[in-house]
């Protein structure tokens, strides 16, 4: 039997993988149900329904990662029985109606989003043992009120120190300020009229790390039994106690707070300059008159005029523009300044 010839009609050529003409008709989920994010950790998603049933959760791969932070409402398909195991899928993220982001580095620009969908942004400082920074909080009151953030102040550690004067100027921004005392020794206080600050919204709490957020979530969600932290006496910084951002119910209320980790950056470089300077309304509405080019720098501002009605410097006028020009100044020049 003579041996068989080859020709090009033999040849078979394998397909590339991915040529495969995708589906038009993509899963409409219409089965899926809607839940809130209230932790996010390694890919994991926990979330909870409006009947209380906790489920945890992948992300979808098709919308991308960090598509999903705590605060977001969700759209869930798969095993969402919630039993001990389970794992259930988002699908979709509903429009969200405001969000908390930081710029992580101000010269590479790389947004990062810490929360969504908020009615306060409670901004925690201590009156001492860490001294609280007028250009942080005026960071956290820029990013409130750019995203209709309602922002609120709240000073701890009052029984250890004499809070800064400054803090009361912030009264004028219409950001109501509660003080608070945390017992060193027993780390009790009473936080009657923060929980009624908080009921029935959503809150985050931000600031630097030591002044007191761990202590005062444990208080107004005794379950959450977060961990607490000293100040080092060296450097004056206190140490990280929170890894990442978790959404707690607010006991005896249908509220929700959101405790961050202690933030020791939070750059601006993300927000247009514009709206960083319509953020300070007790300047605003002067600088609106200023010339079009205005970097509300130079010396012909009428910003200066503003801090120094007929010559003379208001003290108070001038450390609100200083806060200003520094936070611009990190946009224009893409440094990062952020413990100002």
């Amino acid at each position: 039997m003579s041996r068989r010839e080859y020709d090009e009609s033999d040849a078979r050529i394998r397909p590339a993988r991915g040529t495969r003409p995708r589906s038009k008709d993509r899963p409409s989920h219409s089965g899926a149900i809607t839940a809130l994010v209230t932790t996010v950790d390694r890919g994991r998603q926990t979330c909870i329904t409006d009947d209380g049933l906790v489920i945890t959760a992948m992300r979808a791969r098709e919308l991308g990662p960090k598509s999903v932070v705590v605060g977001d409402v969700v759209s869930i398909v798969g095993d969402v029985s919630g039993e001990q195991g389970s794992l259930a899928r988002i699908v979709a993220v509903n429009e969200r109606r405001n969000s908390l982001s930081r710029t992580v580095d101000d010269a590479a620009q790389v947004e990062r989003t810490i929360v969504a969908n908020i009615d306060q942004l409670v901004i925690v400082v201590a009156a001492t043992n860490p001294e609280p920074r007028r250009g942080l909080i005026d960071r956290f009151l820029v990013s409130a009120f750019t995203e209709g953030i309602t922002p609120k102040l709240v000073v701890t550690k009052t029984d250890l120190g004499v809070i800064p004067e400054f803090l009361a100027q912030y009264a004028k921004l219409d950001v109501e300020i509660l003080h608070t005392a945390i017992k060193s020794e027993s780390r009790q206080l009473d936080v009657q009229a923060l929980h009624a600050m908080l009921e029935g919204k959503i809150s985050v709490l931000v600031g630097h790390s030591g002044v007191g957020k761990s202590t005062l979530i444990n208080a107004l969600a005794p379950e959450a039994e977060r961990l607490t932290g000293e100040v080092n006496s060296a450097t004056g910084r206190g140490r990280h106690t929170s890894s990442s951002a978790i959404a707690l119910p607010l006991a005896g209320s249908d509220g929700w707070i959101i405790d961050t980790p202690g933030i020791r950056a939070f750059g601006l470089s993300h927000i247009d300059t514009a709206r960083i300077v319509d953020a300070f309304t007790d300047l605003s509405l002067v600088a609106a008159n200023c010339l079009s080019n205005c970097s509300h720098s130079e010396s012909s501002c009428l910003l200066d005029e503003w801090a120094a009605p007929h010559g003379v410097i208001d003290m108070e006028r001038s450390a609100r523009l200083m806060s200003l020009r520094s936070l611009l100044s990190v946009k224009d020049e893409a440094v990062q300044g952020i413990e100002d």
